[in-house]
C-alpha cells in the first residue's frame, strides 16, 4: 500500500548510522574537511587527514560538536 505509516518515526529515517552510508567510503569532502578542522583545533585534538572516510569525518564531527558544544552554521 503507498502511503502507508511506516514503523520508524520521520527522525529515525533521517538519521542514518554513518556506517551504512552507501558512499560512507568516500574521501570526506573539503567541507567536511574544513569543519573538522575547526572543531578539532578547538578541541585541542589533531585528526589525521589521511584516509579519512565521509563516515568517520561525520562520526569525528558529531562528537566534537558534543565535546565543543560548536554547531555548524546555518546557510
Amino acid at each position: 500500500m503507498l502511503g502507508a505509516p511506516s514503523p520508524q518515526s520521520p527522525d529515525d529515517q533521517l538519521e542514518r548510522d554513518p556506517e551504512n552510508w552507501t558512499t560512507g567510503d568516500d574521501p570526506a569532502t573539503e567541507a567536511q574537511k574544513s569543519y573538522l578542522d575547526r572543531l578539532a583545533s578547538a578541541a585541542g585534538e589533531q585528526i589525521p587527514a589521511e584516509g579519512l572516510t565521509k563516515a568517520k569525518a561525520s562520526e569525528h564531527i558529531d562528537r566534537l560538536q558534543s565535546a565543543t558544544g560548536m554547531e555548524p552554521r546555518e546557510s
